[in-house]
């Protein structure tokens, strides 16, 4: 389906609304589709109550509320269109599931801007529609969880429904072990950590995640291993690679987090800081998901995945070796791996 535009759906709260969740609110107006599909909408920014984001599905709507909507227009044009020319890294790949890496610039299903260019097109292209499960919904055929455009590394696609809710219920139980690398500023004096807080929509700006205590806001948990830390230069603190394990997949959860401990991620446009230079000169985040192990769910086999840097964070980071203050024991055993030494 192409986007057309948006429109704005208003809604008043009545009586028979009063105190009912937002998200059965919304599912149960013609003028809206599907209670999930409004749930995706509140997940993006698109909902308000009284002129202010809603930041939870399960918030409770009031008499006399105003809830708005913002609904992009699609025009039908049936399944999503196959893109053979988008190529596709497979680590691991079998009659039910796939493990990929994808890699930076490529937006995972399509969205205002990206109609026919994502992994779901190249999914399609490789598998068939009619071979990839959708309980993401039409146009996120096979996804099972996202990265960012310019986060890169590796992920999990799935070919039938079954599969997808089992991988996704791996991930909701945190047994799906994803573990990424990412270069922050600063010097990290921990050897490992464990960052627990809310994160919920920015109040100011919808593209934005925030760190908040708000009742309504979504547990979100990262674990971090320092595995080398470099010396400051002239014009800046000093850098430190890190790993960090999910245990839940909040949007942006690395980046936030990083930056809530004020060492944001190194090239992150958004939450990160510092010009062009000190960010070793990277038009993105220094962000990769390097290791994913899972039981399949299927065979029950125990599949652990690795995948090395790719060449522009490599090069970022050999642009401060000889800065290097020493690896740590969790770095002796991880940056051979990264950098293929």
């Amino acid at each position: 389906m192409a986007p057309l535009g948006t429109r704005l759906v208003e809604l008043l709260v009545g009586p028979e609304g009063d105190g009912e969740r937002l998200d059965a609110f919304l599912g149960a107006s013609r003028e809206l589709p599907s209670r999930s599909a409004c749930a995706k909408l509140l997940e993006e920014g698109l909902v308000t109550i009284n002129q202010t984001p809603a930041t939870s599905k399960s918030e409770r709507v009031l008499l006399g509320d105003r809830v708005q909507v913002t609904l992009p227009v699609v025009e039908e044009t049936g399944p999503l269109r196959p893109n053979p020319d988008i190529p596709l890294d497979i680590r691991f790949e079998d009659d039910w599931l796939i493990v990929l890496s994808k890699q930076v610039g490529l937006v995972c299903h399509p969205s205002p801007g990206h109609v026919d260019d994502t992994l779901a097109n190249a999914l399609v292209a490789h598998c068939g529609y009619e071979h990839l499960g959708l309980l993401q919904g039409d146009e996120r055929p096979g996804i099972v969880h996202r990265l960012d455009m310019d986060t890169s590394g590796l992920m999990l696609a799935a070919k039938d429904d079954e599969t997808q809710k089992a991988l996704q219920d791996l991930i909701r139980m945190r047994v799906l072990d994803r573990r990424y690398v990412t270069l922050v500023h600063g010097y990290v004096a921990s050897d490992e950590g464990t960052i627990t807080t809310g994160i919920a929509r920015s109040t100011r700006d919808r593209m934005r995640m925030m760190v908040s205590d708000d009742p309504m806001a979504r547990e979100a948990i990262t674990t971090f291993r320092t595995l080398e830390r470099f010396e400051a230069g002239r014009k800046d603190e000093g850098y430190s690679l890190l790993e960090c394990h999910l245990y839940t997949g909040r949007t942006h959860q690395i980046r936030v987090h990083m930056r809530h401990i004020a060492h944001a991620c190194v090239g992150d446009q958004l939450y990160g800081r510092g010009h062009y230079q000190d960010n070793l000169c990277l038009a993105r985040q220094f962000l990769h998901s390097w290791h994913v192990a899972f039981d399949h769910p299927v065979t029950g086999e125990h599949i652990s995945l690795g995948d090395r840097l790719p060449d522009d964070l490599r090069e970022a980071l050999a642009s401060l070796s000889d800065r290097s203050m020493g690896r740590t024991a969790a770095g002796e055993e991880i940056c051979p791996q990264l950098l293929a030494e």
